[in-house]
């Protein structure tokens, strides 16, 4: 953020951003002389009573919201909760105070800035993610975009939904297919099936009168870190006339100079929902679900489309964001994500009891690894570790806490993958 507010014309523009700013600090400093206080409990009287008749100063209500966001008396002390958000987390946060401020313009400035923030964010992330001719849906819940690409999808394939509604689903049922990577343990099992199984489960959809209408395919997950076989399922999508959506944070290497090609094969989805708040350590911002579609009656009948300014003005924190990353900027997060995450699993090979469950996804910010120890009667895949011999119940409890370990480890690692987005050091084990 520019730290010379004065050569700002707007003086209300001026002031905002001054605001913000100090109000950052504000909570800042306050947190620090929590730390040094050694956790010392908040009293009483920080707990809000009645609306004072007189009013409280901006410092006095910061300090209230400090309070609040460490807890009451009765809570043990916390650890911090407020992370340094940076310049470009401040940029973020400007943009949601920046939207209120620029409501207020008349109608016809409004739809011009707000058609040109659209307009701007849409094309950068079209460009920057090799989606061409794409549109852009801006929404603060990652499921919603796919919501409305689902609403979309019924539009398109049923011509009399808008007049007959539900009741025409009935006669010719839709089906959505989801990708097995969704699962944890499912995504390695469809893969080795190929695509035949699921080819197979649409024509005898189709045989039962039923309509095959999206398939939501995988990017790396979390979960699983699989990237589903893109390109095929695309092939397979338009043989049967079924829209094809793409999630997951692989998605995020588009913006690199080498991508693999199962990842590629995304830029040819019907749509993709991509979570940039996360890839590039960017607090409070939306995510967006890219798409293409010609006709614009149908995009806003399923609201992917508003003539609303306060529609259109959820995607400045992004646009305000982006500016400030620029290109090279972004590029060089993703990338450094990726080299966080290589480098842990090169370092992991080396630990025993654990296995790294996806190795063939390159240039990926998630890591899969897993627990293991050899017991009696487990499973024969893993190679035999020596254990001394056990009884029944010690074998159970054993297995207990490896499952439960496997728990820790598999939530560990859905952290992790968009810590190391974030731009941040991962966490060792």
């Amino acid at each position: 953020m520019d730290t010379s507010l004065e050569k700002i014309a707007d003086p209300t523009l001026a002031e905002m951003g001054k605001n913000l700013k100090e109000a950052m600090k504000m909570l800042e400093d306050s947190q620090r002389r929590t730390e040094e206080e050694n956790g010392k409990k908040l009293i009483s009287g920080d707990i809000p009573g009645p609306l004072q008749g007189s009013g409280q100063d901006m410092v006095s209500i910061l300090q209230l919201v400090q309070n609040l966001m460490h807890g009451d008396e009765d809570e043990e002390p916390q650890s911090p909760r407020i992370q340094n958000i940076g310049e470009q987390g401040h940029m973020a946060l400007l943009g949601h105070s920046l939207g209120a401020y620029i409501s207020t313009l008349d109608k016809e400035k409004l739809r011009k800035l707000t058609t040109r923030i659209l307009s701007d964010t849409t094309l950068w992330l079209c460009r920057i993610f090799r989606y061409e001719n794409g549109c852009a849906y801006f929404h603060e819940e990652e499921r919603e975009g796919l919501a409305k690409i689902c609403r979309l999808a019924i539009h398109s394939r049923y011509e009399d939904f808008v007049v007959d509604g539900f009741n025409v689903l009935y006669n010719k049922k839709p089906v959505i297919y989801l990708s097995a990577a969704a699962r944890p343990g499912l995504g390695q099992y469809l893969c080795n099936q190929d695509v035949a199984f699921l080819e197979k489960m649409i024509k005898d959809d189709i045989e039962r009168g039923r309509l095959p209408l999206l398939l939501v395919a995988n990017a790396g997950t979390a979960a699983v870190g699989h990237t589903d076989k893109i390109g095929r399922l695309k092939e397979l999508c338009e043989q049967y006339g079924i829209w094809l959506h793409v999630e997951g944070v692989n998605l995020a290497t588009l913006a690199l100079g080498y991508v693999s090609s199962s990842v590629l094969a995304a830029t040819k989805c019907d749509s993709m929902t991509m979570t940039p708040g996360p890839w590039l350590g960017l607090p409070a911002v939306p995510a967006v679900t890219l798409y293409k579609h010609d006709d614009p009656a149908l995009t806003l009948v399923a609201g992917l489309t508003s003539n609303k300014p306060a529609d259109k003005l959820r995607a400045l924190p992004l646009w305000l964001s982006l500016q400030y990353l620029g290109l090279d900027g972004i590029v060089e997060r993703i990338k450094h994500a990726c080299q966080l995450s290589q480098r842990l699993q090169e370092n992991l090979k080396k630990v025993n009891y654990i296995k790294i469950l996806v190795e063939d996804e390159l240039s990926s910010p998630v890591v899969v690894f897993r627990f293991f120890q050899e017991l009696p009667d487990s499973d024969p895949v893993f190679k035999a570790i020596p254990v001394p011999t056990m009884t029944p119940s010690a074998v159970g409890r054993e297995r207990h806490s490896c499952d439960a370990l496997n728990r820790w480890v598999r939530m560990a690692a859905a952290c992790l993958s968009f810590q190391v987005l974030a731009h941040h050091r991962p966490t060792c084990w």
